[in-house]
């Protein structure tokens, strides 16, 4: 311990430092920070480390982070200030030397379905740019450039013959159905137009007129706007050259006709159109989703509508057409509609025997379209939406329908024009639904012309860097129309780091919590190159993380304890990695080697399995996946391999629809097999908040409030003034402060940035009446109680056994720290799955023995310490004879998996098949298997 000691910042000599060169912070008590005083030195990568639960995020973004926030709020108007009485300053002696603060949570904080990869990193905003500006429209009638000639592309074309070339303008005689072709004549006499050219002869109008115009057809009539030879010396004729062409465009409504005598005959147009199709002029809003102009007119720029979903009608895509792999078309009345294409198939050569998923794309949309032996799958579906007046149509209908990709727009959201506009060969549709990484190497690649390289060169300069920013923070298999939405909170961290990088800030202090969540080991690597060039910019990178390696690269470690909760919030060490191996504090007995996760010795054995068949949902290669019943089960690969999409997109929907609780995302995959009748519930167990509201927190979510109550309602003062339980809740009105209606606090909306909350000032944060807290059990009300973390209660209701059921999980799966009355907005992801686990634990699971429990990432924000903790917990649910399927990159838990299924072997379009399944000590023996290589290590 002597060496950490060294390592700790004295406070006294903290008054001395210089804060150009720290960021100081003395006396910090915020939450469960024990007057914490630290320099953080600038423009280095300094992590934040520490058992969960230990200060970490109260340093980081309660302390350092909200006064950034704070004093950036000081900089601003007056009006921007007047808020400012009642923003809190953290609870410190003082902070010193503090920069700009950016801080990048794990939060996927939009719902947003317009939000994507593109917009978020603003790259789409300039590809919008780029396409308005430098995009080549081609016709998808002929292929050809679609462009408008200029009054200087005439001359131009003119100049290009030899010297006394004669030649003549003319432009078409627009009529005017409301006047008569003498009339019209008439009016060009009028302009000072003397000849007209009908059918390649040369007439004067007056002559015209006079012999009458029986006989001719206005659309022969040319007028005649110009004669005269090509004269290369003489200005003049140039000009006056471009005269007459200008009034040809005008007179003959944007068409001006050059005809070179006893040569070519050649038409220019002014308008934007070709192949007898005007098209649209590229301009930014015919490239934006979001804009009523340039989005997709049938999903109105969502990518998505409500159709008829392919899945739905072909369910079994092992059946062909004959044994009725059709659903709507096996019942009686409706086979026949089928009966024509089994008798006629032989006629068209249609295989009505094969199964669906062996027909050709061509085959498949026959089966939509029909033909003229029998009507198509796109014809019933219309006769049925013909007869919805009656109920049982309408109840066929919408056994067919869902969510399906926008035929029009196929998912890009763009109007069907927008992808006439090419840059390099490529269309702002095919970019978007591009990889990452295919769309950085395409940009890397692409040749210009000199004019377009010109105007374009800035724009190129951001896409090609935000592009490589998102590739080297391990998000090169995403693509650009990605929904933001079904992003993982370490995918949305990674893509706002990127977006930090793309605008180059320097002199910042960038605050990011746990970035490294969701990465394979293979990609920290990348992650921690991208943190460096942050710092190498000029900024301080302060991390709040818990993984090894990038402890490693760190210029300096902040050690956090030494234990959790009121036992933490102390300064335990600080130092780089080779003076923390010497210390004594959990991290360091981790790092050391002293207390490691053991292996068990016995790995559990398996016979029965649910089994997925065809998973093909976004990059999943139709593969066959068998997880295993009554054994903790691991499913790795590298970041984007897709792990996310097996479990979450094929297996958890298609369990679900099985055991009741319906999800209404379908994905694709052809059955789900295997022994399910030993199941009775699928739990997915996530990160999302625990609660839809603020109310929401661990001692109601896990129901131990009710009892708490009741036992506060049966002291001997509550029953002398009549106060029942309810009196004790905060969520209904009765003894809850009515100020703040029991939250504890307020929210001030603000309008430029985050809302804030403030303690409210009527109960000063307990969140009930005072005559409700005078009511006491052992000397603590109702209030104490709630501040009181989970261990501490534990010792305090230890004559309480009901109560201590209850609680028991809570600690055992490492939430100690964490206060009864917590609201479960300020939990993490990792906590507020670990508080849905042990509602899990407790003795209230019906369907304890025969659930199937999936958990997303579970070590989110955990140190290794509570990793052993959480494992233990885990096991317990196997041991209690339930099945867990657990999505990880944690090298610690994939070691102790009694299977592991291995999906690669790369990220993106290159991931997709299981690349091994089976025990941990078989997967160390693969050579060319990126997990296998890291898992080496620990085995």
């Amino acid at each position: 311990m002597e060496r950490a000691k060294e390592a700790v910042m004295p406070p006294q000599t903290i008054d001395e430092l210089d804060p150009k060169e720290y960021i100081i912070i003395k006396g910090a008590k915020v939450n469960n920070l024990k007057n914490l005083s630290v320099a953080i030195p600038r423009n280095k990568m300094v992590v934040i480390t520490g058992l969960s639960g230990s200060g970490k995020s109260s340093l980081a973004f309660d302390t350092l982070f909200a006064e950034g926030q704070r004093m950036y709020v000081e900089s601003l108007s007056s009006y921007a200030r007047q808020f400012l009485g009642r923003m809190e300053k953290p609870e410190v002696e003082y902070i010193k030397g503090v920069s700009p603060a950016i801080a990048i949570e794990q939060k996927v904080s939009t719902r947003n379905p317009r939000s994507t990869v593109g917009t978020s990193t603003e790259i789409y905003d300039y590809l919008k740019l780029l396409f308005a500006r430098i995009g080549i429209t081609y016709s998808p009638v002929s292929g050809q450039v679609v462009r408008r000639d200029t009054v200087t592309d005439v001359v131009d074309y003119v100049y290009t013959f030899e010297e006394g070339q004669r030649f003549m303008i003319t432009a078409p005689l627009r009529h005017d159905k409301s006047r008569t072709l003498n009339d019209e004549l008439k009016v060009l006499l009028q302009k000072g137009f003397t000849r007209l050219s009908v059918d390649g002869n040369l007439l004067f109008i007056e002559e015209t007129l006079e012999k009458g115009t029986k006989g001719i057809k206005p659309a022969n009539i040319h007028i005649l706007i110009d004669r005269s030879t090509v004269n290369h010396e003489d200005e003049d004729n140039r000009f006056r050259l471009s005269d007459s062409v200008q009034t040809a465009f005008y007179e003959g409504e944007g068409v001006c006709i050059v005809e070179m005598l006893g040569k070519e005959t050649r038409t220019f147009s002014d308008k934007f159109e070709l192949d007898g199709v005007t098209f649209e002029e590229p301009s930014i809003n015919l490239f934006s989703f979001n804009n009523p102009y340039g989005a997709c007119r049938r999903c109105e720029g969502f990518g998505k509508v409500l159709g008829i979903d392919e899945d739905l009608v072909i369910p079994d895509k092992n059946l062909s057409v004959y044994e009725g792999a059709i659903a709507p078309w096996r019942s009686e009345k409706m086979n026949e509609w089928q009966v024509p294409l089994v008798k006629n198939g032989i006629r068209f050569d249609f295989p009505i025997h094969r199964p669906y998923q062996d027909l050709t794309e061509k085959e498949k949309q026959l089966l939509w379209t029909g033909n003229e032996y029998f009507d198509g799958l796109d014809a019933f579906f219309r006769y049925i939406e013909s007869k919805t007046h009656k109920i049982q149509y309408r109840v066929m209908l919408s056994r067919y329908r869902g969510r399906t990709t926008c035929p029009e727009c196929k998912g890009s959201r763009l109007r069907k024009d927008a992808a006439y506009v090419k840059v390099g060969g490529k269309s702002i549709t095919d970019l978007v639904l591009m990889p990452v990484t295919k769309t950085s190497q395409f940009f890397e690649e692409l040749e210009l012309a000199p004019y377009q390289q010109k105007v374009a060169g800035r724009i190129l300069v951001e896409i090609r860097n935000r592009l490589s920013y998102l590739d080297k923070v391990g998000l090169g298999y995403l693509t650009l129309n990605r929904l933001t939405s079904t992003l993982s909170g370490g995918e949305y961290q990674r893509i706002k780091l990127s977006t930090s990088l793309g605008s180059a800030l320097v002199g910042s202090m960038y605050i990011l919590d746990e970035p490294s969540i969701g990465l394979h080991p293979r990609d920290t690597q990348k992650l921690i190159s991208v943190l460096e060039m942050l710092r190498d910019l000029g900024n301080t990178v302060i991390v709040v993380e818990h993984e090894e390696e990038v402890m490693r690269m760190a210029n300096q470690i902040i050690d956090i304890g030494p234990d959790a909760g009121s036992h933490g919030g102390e300064l335990v060490f600080q130092g780089n990695l080779d003076e923390i191996r010497e210390a004594d504090t959990h991290t360091s007995r981790f790092l050391n080697g002293t207390d490691q996760i053991t292996v068990p010795r016995i790995k559990r054995r398996w016979t029965d399995y649910v089994e997925v068949k065809g998973g093909r949902e976004h990059n999943l290669k139709n593969i066959n996946v068998k997880f295993p019943l009554g054994v903790l089960t691991v499913v790795t690969g590298v970041s984007g391999s897709g792990k996310s999409t097996l479990i979450k997109k094929v297996l958890y929907p298609a369990l679900s629809k099985i055991y009741g609780n319906y999800s209404d995302e379908s994905a694709k995959f052809d059955k789900i097999d295997g022994s399910l009748s030993l199941l009775t519930s699928v739990e997915f167990i996530d990160q999302n908040p625990i609660g839809k509201s603020s109310r929401s927190n661990p001692v109601t979510y896990i129901k131990a409030y009710d009892l708490i109550r009741n036992l506060m309602a049966d002291q001997a003062l509550a029953k002398a003034r009549s106060y029942k339980p309810s009196h004790f809740s905060f969520n209904v009105d009765g003894g809850r402060c009515e100020v703040c209606q029991g939250e504890g606090e307020v929210k001030i909306e603000m309008q430029f940035m985050a809302d804030i909350y403030l303690k409210c000032e009527s109960c000063g944060g307990k969140r009930f009446k005072g005559e409700i807290l005078e009511v006491k059990y052992k000397d603590k009300d109702i209030a104490d109680i709630l501040e009181m973390t989970i261990d501490d209660s534990i010792t305090f209701f230890a004559d309480k056994n009901k109560l201590l059921e209850k609680l028991y999980p809570l600690q055992e799966v490492g939430l100690g720290y964490v206060r009864l009355g917590q609201s479960s907005n300020t939990l993490s992801g990792g906590e507020a799955q670990r508080v849905k686990l042990a509602s899990f634990l407790g003795k209230g699971n019906p369907n304890q023995g025969s659930t199937l429990f999936i958990f997303d990432e579970p070590t989110t924000g955990l140190h290794f310490h509570d990793i052993k903790k959480l494992l233990h917990a885990i096991n317990a649910l196997v041991e209690q004879g339930d099945s867990v399927i657990i999505i990880e990159h944690n090298m610690d838990v994939i070691k102790c998996a009694d299977w592991i299924i291995d999906l690669g072997p790369e990220g993106g379009e290159n991931g997709g098949y299981v690349t091994f399944a089976g025990l941990p000590e078989d997967l160390i023996k693969l050579n060319d298997n990126h997990t296998a290589r890291f898992l080496r290590e620990k085995l």
